[in-house]
């Protein structure tokens, strides 16, 4: 399918692993212009040249998203080298603090809200007016599954989810007349470096392999995904870049979950 995405700028967040390297995949290989960003220079160079883009239509910014300064410097540079986006995928994020409600101190509430829930507002911020000047953009954020069924171990994350989705939606409402689009997606177990992580962790806590840390989570904390597997990043990627398309042009405020029907409801 032609996205009608061909001379389009990008930038993606979250770029040099998982969902969002292959979202600037996607968007790099319908025609566009994509600016790949991520906290880890070294990792980023080395994702940006797995991707092998054509002369020019490739670029990386390494950028910490945890402070209004880092985000207004990866603006700035961002304009110098595409000059206004038309495209916002906001991909980055972290499990953050993990545990019971009354384990977790306010620095661990801090730190998963900051990064969660305060850069994808703070990265909007910063490229709003170039995403409304062209009359034509797209916002996507990724969400989670978490944010409409939260799980008592990692209420810090779901918060904040849910806030993205909160925000997303009051966004959208703002915009659509001029030709700005704001939608999400929520993913629900995406083989990806931060599930990796959880389930290495939970491998060493149960005694097992890793393999059987993954079968036992899903037996036991994600029941109702019926395809009986972690999904891969391509296929969340794929309806991100659905979303950043010109196929998209009426979908607005919406949350399309990518979750092998791991939430519960409809």
């Amino acid at each position: 399918m032609d996205l009608g995405i061909t001379g389009r700028t990008a930038l993606v967040t979250g770029g040099d692993s998982g969902i969002g390297w292959e979202t600037a995949r996607i968007l790099l290989d319908e025609g566009a212009t994509v600016v790949l960003s991520d906290q880890d220079a070294d990792s980023l160079a080395e994702a940006a040249a797995r991707l092998d883009a054509p002369e020019g239509r490739l670029h990386h910014v390494a950028a910490d998203l945890s402070t209004d300064e880092a985000v207004k410097e990866l603006a700035a540079s961002v304009t110098d080298l595409v000059g206004d986006l038309d495209i916002l995928v906001q991909s980055a994020g972290i499990t953050g603090a993990q545990g019971l409600f009354h384990e977790i101190d306010d620095e661990g509430w801090t730190t998963t809200l900051t990064v969660d829930l305060l850069a994808p507002i703070r990265l909007t911020r910063a490229f709003l007016p170039g995403l409304r000047r062209g009359g034509w953009g797209r916002i996507v954020y990724l969400a989670s599954e978490d944010a409409v069924q939260p799980y008592d171990d990692e209420l810090p994350y779901c918060a904040a989810k849910a806030g993205v989705l909160a925000f997303a939606k009051g966004l959208s409402r703002t915009y659509a007349e001029e030709g700005l689009l704001v939608n999400c997606v929520s993913p629900a177990f995406i083989k990806t470096p931060m599930t990796d992580a959880m389930m290495e962790k939970r491998s060493k806590e149960i005694g097992s392999s890793v393999d059987e840390a993954i079968e036992s989570f899903l037996d036991e904390e994600r029941p109702y995904m019926e395809l009986g597997r972690r999904g891969l990043p391509e296929e969340v990627a794929s309806v991100v870049a659905f979303l950043c398309s010109d196929r998209a042009s009426f979908v607005n405020g919406s949350n399309y979950r990518v979750d092998s029907g791991s939430v519960a409801t409809i």
